[in-house]
């Protein structure tokens, strides 16, 4: 059975029958509602509430369905970063062996040649979305620790991994669109479009950033992982009172092959308040490495990951403004991308990290 890949509003009750058997679910949808969820910039996420004709023998009720951006210009960077392709990948590839919590995979499809795709997911509720602006507690930032550690430990040093095309970092994959040239003319775009909301110390580190990015981009030689290099609140779903897991994580658009200390900095630094980080970081990082162990890796003294950790803490502001200047600008947008700045800004000049470009 060949299911095709539709845009949400083409999907049928039919549609999502074969969905279901695909999954190994004998169970007929009669009917559906469908109502848009999360935040995303670069997909668009749908839940399906299903009615079934008889009995659902089993058959999850509702599922969550991602789908390219509404927009014109998300889509398309989403298309050109090879995002679309890479996360249906991961799921229908990897999903199984990195042992971090994620959504059970029901149907992933894509077509290589035009990025249109579809992937129908487990439906994590009553665990509900992170929020970039709120920041998350202690307790959410071990839970993330923890899963965090579990993707890094799974495939740590992998040779295996290098082989993959659609995993950004390997030696297979097509180079990076983030050259020095093309880093400098986002920043100075961004710059321009925000104005007096870049204080002098953003300005500081952008430029200083974009003059030694080639030092950035190249400089890391040591062990390699799966990394999510998207690792905020805005991508994991959290446990609530009704229930759900500790800490699910989603959209793996972004998938890389690197140092695993970029998660946890861009977690940290995005996430949690600059006092709070700053009292509990050096207990994290030590969180981080028993994670570490418990999945396998040893070897990896806590000095190395500190020095690690500090050199990466860079992503975050990369992503801020490389991603505010190639995808549909919102007011929703704006403000998560100042507050992503602002906070990597921070960790930076407190772990002294320009000395490290």
């Amino acid at each position: 059975m060949t299911i095709p890949i539709l845009r949400p509003e083409a999907i049928t009750p039919e549609w999502l029958t074969d969905v279901l058997a695909h999954a190994g679910y004998r169970a007929r949808v009669a009917d559906f509602t469908a109502k848009r969820v999360g935040t995303g910039q670069i997909g668009d996420s749908v839940r399906f509430a299903l009615v079934f004709d008889g009995d659902a023998n089993g058959a999850p009720r509702t599922l969550v369905g991602k789908f390219p951006s509404h927009s014109d210009e998300s889509r398309a960077t989403g298309a050109a970063l090879g995002n679309y392709i890479r996360e249906v990948h991961f799921y229908n590839q990897l999903s199984d062996t990195t042992r971090i919590r994620v959504p059970k995979n029901y149907f992933a499809a894509v077509d290589e040649a035009t990025s249109e795709f579809v992937l129908m997911m487990e439906d994590l509720a009553p665990a509900e979305q992170g929020d970039q602006m709120v920041g998350i507690t202690l307790g959410q930032a071990r839970d993330a620790i923890v899963e965090a550690a579990k993707l890094h430990g799974s495939h740590w040093s992998d040779p295996a991994i290098e082989d993959l095309w659609w995993v950004s970092g390997t030696r297979a994959a097509p180079k990076s669109p983030a050259d020095p040239e093309r880093v400098t003319q986002l920043w100075q775009a961004f710059c321009a479009r925000y104005g007096d909301r870049v204080d002098v110390e953003c300005r500081t580190v952008g430029d200083d950033l974009c003059r030694k990015f080639g030092s950035y981009a190249e400089g890391y030689s040591g062990p390699r992982c799966l990394t999510h290099n998207d690792y905020r609140p805005d991508n994991m779903l959290f446990a609530t009172e009704a229930g759900g897991s500790p800490v699910a994580v989603v959209d793996w658009q972004s998938l890389g092959w690197g140092c695993g200390a970029l998660d946890v900095a861009y977690l940290l630094g995005g996430a949690l308040p600059r006092d709070v980080r700053r009292a509990h970081e050096d207990n994290l990082l030590g969180f981080y490495l028993d994670q570490l162990a418990q999945n396998g890796v040893t070897g990896y003294a806590f000095e190395t990951l500190k020095r690690n950790y500090a050199r990466h803490s860079f992503q975050l502001f990369l992503t801020a403004f490389f991603a505010a200047m190639i995808v549909e600008q919102t007011e929703r947008g704006d403000t998560m991308f100042m507050t992503m700045l602002r906070g990597a800004t921070e960790q930076i000049v407190d772990l002294d990290a320009l000395a490290l470009l």
